[in-house]
């Protein structure tokens, strides 16, 4: 009984650490609001700013979870391969950085973080304070589940010593141990912190004694940590793919320096600090830090032998058109957005592609992954869309302009819808799936598919009116107008017919349902296309194209009205039942 108890609290002085960490990087990570997430995708076209936003993003987050962040940008196209390189590089010293704060012995200060964070995130009615909070209650949390477990092994310290005297960084069969366990159980838990974090309640516990013990452990958890963003990658693009790969690569290349500078490294960090602890962090840093002063000179070779290393036939996607550059000359800016609407759509057409299949029950689990993914892509697209025209915005603008960054931002979060009902189709059918009464005899189904074909030519009809080298969006959106008053006839007479079915009892009530779940996203979705239409033939979508040359200066202040007195004015309005 008693090690049951002792497994039982290390168990749950891990999972108290593993949870407190999560909730203290989405807490910041929500914080910190979409702003870091667009300023990372544009961070790649210098590798010194790449690698400072990296860092802080690490710092925030792990590098596990950057590198997942990384690995979507990639996928929905916003940043390639050699971009991403900088900012992987530093995501891994910015973990660093925060397992250096982990390391301050500040477990008796926890129950204060815990009961501070409670009240912030409880009692403010700001959403970034309580995000705050919540990161404040995790990060006591994590402190409180390093001092359990601390407490749970001190009094076995002496039985485990002998137990982890195999992992020895002294003797290269002892590091081996210790890298390779500290490297499965990294990868099971996905958090170099957890791994890291039982090596600093080990130390304090007085298991651990010298450093060359938690070396091999703390290089483990390093390579560990990229299972993350491998088995993110799953399912996504060739160039995703190789960013998870590029990650993995850039471990390996760190933790084989630190192996073969092994007593330099551990003298350096020996000296650093008194504290074992302190001395394991510094460590940490240490590696990270000379792995990206020997790799981050010859990035762009590093993502040259990644593709090397993981070669492919295919083409990748088509990449963003939002290139700032272009935002100095406003036309070319709306027409590059113009043009990112399009590569949105043209995904949204990929992921619609598949639901043939899975509306007939038919797909493997790897295509119900692609429709997830390419509904992660269209939202990561619209945020940087949104987020392009906010910067063009501060440019001197004429009224057409005005009014058309206006249109495109409208048609953009349309797309989006477009994407979230193409992704509720795929649940629609997998909930069927489970309903042995909801199968559809071939009629039905064809009458179904009828419309579907009419909806994949709305959507092609889309993408075509979106291609601003034609530029006559009102002749492309009036062709669309009249696919969709053909589609609104033949859903109307389907409708009859489910109708007249259902009277008859022809088909099984479970079952109608299903069929009506179908058609009610095939309208939805062609009502939001038929919404780009409406605002493509608005006399103002459009381009001129003597103005795509003309640079914009910065925009001109404006007197910004004053804050209104609430009271007055609402009692000069006579309303003082909202008082």
């Amino acid at each position: 009984m008693e090690y049951a108890f002792l497994i039982a609290a290390l168990l749950g002085g891990l999972a108290l650490f593993i949870f407190g960490m999560g909730l203290m990087t989405d807490g910041l990570r929500e914080a910190s609001g979409s702003g870091l997430r667009t300023v990372l995708a544009r961070a790649g076209r210098s590798p010194l700013l790449g690698i400072l936003l990296g860092t802080v993003l690490g710092t925030l987050v792990h590098s596990s979870a950057a590198t997942v962040m990384l690995v979507g940008f990639v996928n929905a196209g916003l940043l390639s391969l050699a971009e991403t390189v900088p900012a992987t590089i530093g995501s891994c010293i910015g973990t660093t950085i925060s397992m250096q704060a982990v390391s301050l012995k500040l477990g008796d200060y926890c129950y204060f973080a815990i009961a501070l964070g409670f009240i912030i995130s409880a009692v403010s009615r700001q959403p970034r304070n309580r995000q705050i909070g919540r990161a404040l209650l995790g990060f006591g949390l994590l402190f409180l589940g390093m001092n359990v477990m601390s407490e749970a092994i001190r009094p076995h310290r002496d039985a485990l010593q002998p137990l982890l005297a195999v992992v020895d960084g002294r003797t290269w069969q002892g590091t081996l141990i210790g890298l390779g366990v500290a490297t499965a159980l990294t990868a099971v838990w996905q958090s170099s912190g957890a791994t890291i974090g039982m090596c600093f309640a080990l130390t304090s516990a007085g298991v651990f004694t010298e450093l060359h013990q938690v070396f091999p452990i703390v290089m483990g958890a390093n390579i560990g940590t990229c299972a993350t963003a491998l088995l993110s990658s799953i399912g996504t693009h060739i160039e995703a793919r190789r960013t998870a790969v590029s990650h993995l690569l850039f471990k390996l290349i760190t933790v084989a320096l630190a192996l073969g500078l092994r007593p330099w490294i551990l003298q350096l960090s020996h000296v650093s600090s008194s504290d074992l602890i302190h001395q394991t962090a510094n460590m940490n840093t240490l590696v990270m830090t000379l792995g990206a002063l020997v790799v981050l000179p010859f990035w762009k070779l590093h993502a040259i032998v990644v593709r090397f290393l993981v070669p492919s036939r295919g083409q990748p996607p088509e990449p963003s058109h939002l290139d700032p550059i272009l935002l100095k000359t406003p036309e070319r800016a709306i027409m590059a957005a113009i043009d990112e609407l399009r590569r949105a759509i043209d995904v949204c057409r990929r992921t619609y592609s598949l639901l043939a299949q899975v509306i007939l029950l038919n797909s493997p689990p790897a295509t119900l992954r692609q429709i997830k993914l390419n509904e992660k892509v269209v939202n990561e697209i619209k945020v940087h869309v949104k987020a392009y025209l906010h910067q063009l915005t501060h440019r001197q603008l004429s009224r057409r302009q005005l009014m058309l960054m206006q249109e495109v931002s409208r048609c953009m979060s349309d797309i989006e819808r477009i994407g979230d009902h193409l992704d509720k189709i795929s649940d629609i059918s997998v909930r069927r799936k489970r309903e042995r009464a909801a199968l559809l005899d071939e009629e039905t189904l064809a009458s179904l598919f009828a419309l579907y074909r009419k909806t994949a030519t709305i959507l092609l009809l889309v993408q075509e009116s979106l291609r601003t080298k034609e530029k006559d969006f009102q002749a492309a959106a009036q062709t669309l107008i009249e696919a969709r008053d053909s589609y609104a006839r033949d859903s109307q007479a389907a409708k009859e017919l489910l109708s007249d079915e259902v009277s008859a009892h022809r088909i099984a009530p479970i079952a109608a349902l299903f069929y009506r779940d179908y058609l009610a996203s095939f309208d939805r979705i062609v009502k939001h296309a038929r919404a780009i239409a409406l605002s493509q033939q608005k006399p103002d979508f459009r381009i001129k194209a003597r103005k795509l040359d003309r640079a914009a200066a910065p925009a001109e202040d404006v007197d910004l009205p004053s804050r209104v007195d609430s009271k007055d004015f609402l009692q000069r309005l006579h309303m003082e039942d909202y008082i």
